[in-house]
């Protein structure tokens, strides 16, 4: 039986600084079938010539110009041949043995389109990694969240979530999925730039009947924040506006119509939030994302699907709300969740 080919991409802009401090972890890894390979997104720094220079066995992809985080890779990936593709952020630590277990996994069902490995904190590897954690959820109003990391609380990893699971969305972190699905699905949407685009590529294979897995036998250490911090305001915009548009891409047009109301109803309470507190930017942030979405609605429209599968027969979703449950009622941690498991 062959081995499947794999190809670990990463995409470069101006990270000379983070490919120094971990490419070695990842020239180390171990696997039979495997490439490895910067994509370079048009950077200013001498990050390409400090590649060839001084890891010669990884190859080096070059954008004729920044096209940001989703079509940066869509373009990259154009040009790589393998079976099945690693999208990796610059600032991830690995251990030798973190793509087999994963591979192993996809490889039993032909179904699962796309996975992750555990994904925890480079800066302290007990816990677990925002980006990711142990699997990617929605809530009832699309509200993502993970296993192990509820809004900005990071769980200490004791094992409680080391059993393979089917999740909604898998971390873009460390992001592994079949070239097959990929080029079926047309990669990620440029249009997003930036964050949510691992969700809604996920949330588009469940609409065509595929699985997302959890592959808790392998995990990587993920710094996290490196390209937009989490205080930036700009941030705080791809955040709002996208999961919107996502909303808008993916849901039924019935539940899409009032789950979008319901969920700018939400945002708007948020905004006000931010205007209590004196975060002025954020809060104009929050609008500029509202205002952005709507002037994009028909180009929105135009993206949808042949298949939209009614959101709560999809699974990885918590049927109530985990904004209630965490603001509201205390709630931490994913393992306290009821009904939800």
């Amino acid at each position: 039986m062959s081995v499947p080919n794999v190809a670990v991409v990463i995409l470069n802009w101006n990270g000379k600084e983070l490919l120094s401090r971990f490419l070695p972890s990842i020239v180390r890894s171990r696997y039979p079938n495997l490439q490895l390979i910067v994509g370079d997104n048009a950077s200013s720094d001498d990050s390409v010539d400090f590649i060839r220079s001084n890891f010669p066995m990884v190859s080096v992809l070059v954008n004729d110009q920044n096209y940001g985080f989703a079509e940066g890779y869509n373009r990259i990936l154009q040009q790589v041949d393998a079976d099945y593709y690693i999208l990796l952020n610059s600032d991830v630590e690995v251990p030798e043995n973190w793509i087999e277990p994963v591979i192993q996994v996809m490889e039993t069902n032909e179904r699962i389109a796309a996975a992750q490995p555990k994904i925890k904190w480079q800066k302290d590897k007990s816990k677990f990694e925002y980006a990711g954690a142990a699997g990617g959820f929605m809530d009832s109003n699309a509200f993502p969240f993970c296993r192990g990391r509820i809004f900005d609380h990071l769980e200490t990893d004791n094992g409680q979530y080391d059993d393979a699971k089917e999740i909604f969305w898998a971390g873009g972190a460390a992001f592994f999925i079949k070239r097959k699905q990929w080029e079926e699905t047309g990669g990620l949407d440029p249009d997003l730039f930036a964050h949510m685009e691992e969700i809604d590529l996920c949330w588009r294979l469940k609409n065509l009947g595929y699985q997302i897995a959890y592959c808790p036998g392998a995990e990587v250490y993920h710094v996290g924040g490196a390209t937009l911090d989490a205080e930036n305001p700009y941030k705080v915009f791809l955040n709002f506006r996208n999961n919107l548009i996502i909303m808008q891409k993916n849901l039924p047009a019935g539940e899409a119509a009032w789950k979008i109301a319901m969920r700018m109803t939400i945002d708007f309470i948020a905004l006000l939030q931010f205007v209590l507190k004196g975060k002025f930017k954020f809060a104009r942030a929050v609008n500029k994302a509202h205002y952005q979405f709507v002037k994009s609605r028909k180009r929105t429209a135009a993206k949808r699907g042949k298949t939209q599968i009614p959101y709560a027969k999809l699974t990885g979703v918590y049927p109530s709300s985990v904004v209630w449950a965490y603001f509201i009622k205390g709630i931490k941690n994913f393992s306290q969740l009821k009904n939800f498991q």
